[in-house]
């Protein structure tokens, strides 16, 4: 399946999985307390198919598979297509809005609701299978990172009290207080076996740099991103003309060990300041070669000098796997609901950064950014789609509770001033605030699909 079709599919089982278990909340909730349910539509527009069930409730899928809604009896003349009459008097009892505050606000709050028990329930089934991913082990530092004392081979066991048994954890947890400039308490094992604390100092994150880059400032690199110190191309005229050959796999310069291509330039600067020639150790057709070669000085863009052997790294290929977060079916109850707090809290202050402008509005996604995430994590397996499903699961959640009219959070906003003065706001205020709320919502959906496009020309 190509990359646009496998996209499209995928955003569509997910749209359809989560909208359909957000609306059958409201649903579910409504209809347990009196309220008729007219239809129960899962996308917009024109139904592409439609049932009459046993409880008089149309089922319907809609030709736009971009969300979904639950249409219930009100007094009020309801929408054409739905129902051409206004409710009998025998229908007014189970209108939605001569329901009590309390009953609509079990309703309104019954979709955010149940994406979060379905973010529970996701995460659940992602831990029973067990999610493959990487050991937090540090494969280079540099920077903030070596100046805090990190060093290759250690492995992250916490960041800021918070178990980080995969470099996926550990990458969320560094991400948070990265943004917030904050420096995160660590708790390493070092090479030695040793277990050490370390304050890894991100107050000193330089400013300016973008949510996609903070992670990389702080000069910490994991063990699976380094790349195989493996020669893919001699350039001529170069010390490694006629030394060196393409496939060669470099283990040691001047006796000091190489693990990486990234540990090979600090070794040749060296190697170059020190002066005269030095044994460089290959593997080569299964073979151990001991080879004299002599770094030459070149100058780079911005004529700062540098010491070169002339050769390039191999393409990278994706690392292997080498961890796997699994649990037991009941030690993983008690880790997804943690694990849904977790994802809850980053979330959340991840809006609020955006809103006072510590984050990047850029970290707002459309269907067409959805579309492309839910095509790769499919592709990484099935604990991979779970996880993410869970993610925008608990993002639909949180989304809905925003204090928008039309949205979820603006029901209950006008239930709680109903609460609060006795009486329902007039149709004038609550016509007011729908405009208002289709305005910034229109607003919210713009800026998506502007970061969207704006991604794809990346």
């Amino acid at each position: 399946m190509g990359e646009f079709l496998g996209s499209v599919w995928w955003l569509i089982v997910s749209i359809g999985v989560l909208v359909t278990f957000h609306e059958f909340g409201h649903f579910w909730v409504a209809r347990r307390c009196g309220v008729k349910v007219l239809r129960f539509s899962v996308g917009f527009g024109k139904p592409i198919w439609s049932r009459i069930g046993r409880d008089g409730t149309e089922y319907a899928i809609g030709a736009i598979p971009l969300g979904g809604y639950v249409k219930m009896l009100g007094e009020h003349s309801l929408e054409a297509g739905d129902i051409e009459r206004e409710p009998t008097a025998g229908e007014l009892a189970q209108s939605h809005d001569r329901q009590s505050v309390w009953k609509r606000i079990a309703i309104a709050a019954a979709g955010p609701a149940a994406n979060l028990v379905l973010c529970v329930a996701l995460l659940w089934a992602m831990f029973v299978i067990g999610r493959p991913d990487f050991q937090p082990v540090v494969g280079f530092s540099d920077g903030i990172a070596a100046s805090s004392g990190l060093r290759a081979g250690d492995r992250l066991l916490s960041v800021d009290g918070r178990a980080t048994p995969t470099w996926s954890e550990a990458s969320m947890a560094l991400l948070a207080a990265a943004l917030a400039r904050r420096d995160a308490k660590l708790r390493i094992e070092t090479a030695d076996g040793l277990q050490v604390q370390r304050d890894l100092r991100l107050s000193q994150l330089p400013a300016g740099l973008s949510d996609e880059q903070v992670i990389a400032g702080t000069g910490l690199v994991p063990r699976h991103f380094l790349v195989p110190p493996v020669v893919g191309e001699v350039a001529a005229d170069t010390p490694a003309t006629g030394v060196l050959e393409q496939g060669d796999r470099i283990t040691a310069i001047d006796a000091q060990p190489v693990s990486s291509f990234e540990a090979i330039g600090p070794l040749v600067q060296a190697l170059g300041n020190r002066g005269g020639t030095a044994m460089v150790e290959v593997q080569r057709n299964g073979e151990r070669l001991a080879l004299p070669i002599r770094p030459v000085k070149r100058s780079g863009p911005g004529n700062e000098s540098y010491w070169a052997l002339g050769i390039r790294s191999a393409p990278a290929t994706a690392p292997a796997y080498d961890a796997r977060l699994r649990y037991g079916p009941l030690r993983a109850i008690p880790a997804a609901f943690a694990e849904t707090g977790r994802l809850f809290h980053d979330s959340v202050a991840m809006v609020a950064r955006i809103f006072d402008g510590r984050a990047s509005t850029r970290n707002v996604s459309g269907p067409i950014t959805i579309a492309r995430y839910a095509n790769a994590s499919a592709q990484l397996g099935p604990a991979w789609f779970l996880n993410f499903l869970a993610l925008l699961s608990l993002s639909l959640a949180i989304i809905n509770l925003l204090p928008i009219p039309v949205l979820d959070g603006g029901h209950l906003l006008y239930y709680l001033i109903e609460l609060v003065t006795g009486s329902p706001l007039s149709e004038r205020a609550m016509v007011a605030g729908q405009y208002l709320g289709l305005a910034a919502l229109a607003g919210l959906m713009g800026l998506a699909f502007y970061n969207d496009f704006l991604g794809l020309a990346r």
